[in-house]
C-alpha cells in the first residue's frame, strides 16, 4: 500500500484526505473516510453555532475511533463569524488536525500549536505555500486551477502547481483538483505531492449526506459541465453548469456587479440543492473531475480502489517501462 510522509504527520493509513466541503462535511462522510484509513475533516462552518460543531464532533466520535480533523475557513465578512469560538471547540475537543483555509491562519496558529493540533493549510499559489510553511503549518493542500471551488486568480493547472510547491516546500504536500482515481494518485506521487484531496469524488459516494441527483449528475457530467463564476470580481469560482451559474456569468460578464447576482448565489439555495436535489435552483460547487467519476460507491470501496489501482499501476504499468532491469 501507498504510505508517505503524509500518512507519518498525519496519522492516517492512506495518503487520501476529504478535505472541507459546505454543507457535506458531516459526520457521516468524515467518519467513513476516517474508518477507511483516509483523513476527512468535518466543515465547521456547515454548523451554525460553536455549540452545534461541538455536538457534530461528538456525532462523528460515535461513528469512528480513528482521526478526523475540523475545516476552518476564514473569509472576510462585514459580520464574520466567531472564528475563535470555532477554534476553541476543536482545541477543547482534542480533534487532531485542523484544516484551514481562506485568509491567513497567523491568528489561530498559536492556539493550535500550544493544544498539539497539527494545521493542513489550503492554498492556490506557491507563494501562499511557502508563506505558510514560513508560519509554521504542518502541511500544505495546493489547489490546481482544475479544483471545485475557488482556485485563486492564478489559473495554474495541477501539472505544474504542484511540482513547483513540491520545489519550494518540505512540509507535507496534499495535491488537490482534479484527483478522482488511482492514475491522479500516482500522478501527484511523481510531481512531489504527497497525497491527493478529493472534494467532488467523495461528494458522490455513498455516504455522502447529499441527494442522488446531486450524485447521478457528477457522474452523468463531463469535464466541460463546470462554470467560473465572479470572474470579473476576481473572486473567481468553479461550480456545476446549470440554468442558474451561466445566468451569474452572463450577467457578470455584462458589467453587472455582485448586488446583482446576490440572490442568485445565496448559500442557501445552493444547500437546497444538496438537500432537495433540484439542481437548477441555486450554485453549488463541482470540479472539473467529474468527467472522470463514473459510480457512486461506498467511502471504503473508494479509497480501497484507489490505494489498491496504485500500487499495481506501479508495479504493472511504470515499473516495466524502466529500460534496464537493474534499474527495476
Amino acid at each position: 500500500m501507498v504510505h508517505t510522509k503524509f500518512c507519518d504527520v498525519f496519522g492516517v493509513d492512506h495518503p487520501i484526505v476529504q478535505g472541507g466541503m459546505q454543507w457535506v462535511g458531516r459526520a457521516e462522510l468524515v467518519s467513513a473516510v476516517a474508518n477507511a484509513g483516509g483523513l476527512g475533516f468535518l466543515t465547521a462552518l456547515t454548523q451554525p453555532t460553536p455549540e452545534a460543531l461541538a455536538d457534530e464532533i461528538a456525532r462523528c466520535r460515535e461513528l469512528t475511533d480513528r482521526p478526523f480533523g475540523v475545516n476552518l475557513t476564514i473569509l472576510p465578512s462585514i459580520n464574520p463569524p466567531p472564528y475563535a469560538e470555532y477554534r476553541d471547540v476543536v482545541i477543547d475537543a482534542g480533534v487532531p488536525v485542523v484544516e484551514t483555509a481562506g485568509a491567513n491562519p497567523a491568528e489561530h496558529l498559536p492556539a493550535f500549536r500550544a493544544a498539539g493540533v497539527k494545521v493542513l493549510h489550503k492554498c492556490t499559489s506557491v507563494r501562499h505555500a511557502v508563506k505558510a510553511q514560513e508560519l509554521g503549518v504542518d502541511g500544505v493542500s495546493i489547489d490546481g486551477f482544475e479544483c471545485a471551488g475557488h482556485p485563486g486568480e492564478d489559473d495554474i493547472g495541477g501539472l505544474v502547481l504542484i511540482p513547483a510547491t513540491a520545489d519550494r516546500v518540505s512540509v507535507p504536500i496534499v495535491a488537490s483538483g482534479g484527483f478522482a482515481d488511482a492514475r491522479g494518485l500516482v500522478a501527484a506521487l511523481a510531481l512531489g505531492a504527497d497525497g491527493i484531496n478529493m472534494g467532488t469524488r467523495f461528494l458522490a459516494t455513498h455516504e455522502a449526506p447529499v441527494h442522488d441527483n446531486v450524485k447521478r449528475r457528477l457522474v452523468d457530467a463531463t469535464e466541460l459541465d463546470t462554470e467560473l463564476i465572479f470572474r470579473p470580481l476576481r473572486n473567481t469560482a468553479r461550480v456545476a453548469s446549470n440554468a442558474v451559474s451561466k445566468e451569474v456569468v452572463r450577467i457578470l460578464d455584462e458589467g453587472g456587479e455582485f448586488a446583482d447576482v446576490r440572490e442568485l448565489v445565496a448559500g442557501v439555495r445552493g444547500r437546497e440543492v444538496l438537500r432537495t436535489g433540484d439542481l437548477d435552483d441555486g450554485i453549488w460547487t463541482a470540479g472539473t473531475v467529474q468527467g472522470l467519476i463514473h459510480d457512486v460507491p461506498t467511502v471504503a470501496d473508494l479509497i480501497e480502489r484507489i490505494v489498491t489501482e496504485a500500487d499495481a499501476l506501479v508495479r504493472d504499468r511504470l515499473t516495466p517501462a524502466l529500460p534496464c532491469p537493474q534499474f527495476r
